[in-house]
């Protein structure tokens, strides 16, 4: 699932940028480095980010985007997966879901399930729903952890209640839940 960049970095924009004791100097330095993404001047972007990312754990996270990406900046793999798991230690959920999505499809070395599995899990317990999508994958195929498919279900209801059509076709494939003796 390769889409979980772009989507990332518009959630981190919208939902991370700004707590209610963040200094108002920077959310406005933050907006700053938006506005220069949003105009493709994505080397100004990563400079701007930089400079308030010790602070701001969604300026932290887009930094780790463009490593990954190589935005404005020299693509760095690992140097993206160490940015990600500072901001997702911070507690932001969509940089926990893009280190376990790295680790997945093993962006900076080889893949490793049992190692993404807890960062997805963490995403997907604060609601993201391409995290889910992806534990539930793994859940179900007992790819890097137990297999799982009644955690599975859950994980790919939650994701279809959010809209993701393939979780809910992914649920409709499953068997049917076994049902409790009496």
């Amino acid at each position: 699932m390769k889409h979980i960049s772009a989507f990332a970095f518009g959630v981190a924009v919208l939902a991370g940028c700004a707590s209610s004791d963040e200094p108002v100097q920077t959310k406005a330095v933050f907006d700053t480095g938006v506005a220069a993404y949003d105009a493709k001047d994505y080397a100004k972007a990563f400079q701007i980010f930089s400079s308030i990312d010790d602070r701001d754990l969604a300026a932290m996270r887009n930094v780790a985007l463009m490593l990954r990406k190589g935005q404005g900046t020299a693509k760095d793999p690992k140097a993206a997966e160490l940015m990600y798991a500072r901001a997702a230690q911070g507690g932001l959920a969509t940089a926990a879901a893009d280190l376990g999505e790295m680790l997945l499809d093993g962006e900076a070395g080889p893949p490793d399930p049992k190692a993404a599995a807890p960062w997805l899990a963490g995403a997907a317990g604060a609601g993201h729903p391409i995290a889910a999508f992806e534990l539930a994958q793994m859940l179900e195929a007992g790819n890097g952890v137990p297999k799982d498919l009644a955690e599975a279900r859950k994980l790919y209801q939650l994701a279809a209640d959010s809209g993701m059509d393939e979780a809910k076709k992914r649920l409709d494939a499953l068997p049917p839940a076994a049902t409790p003796k009496p």
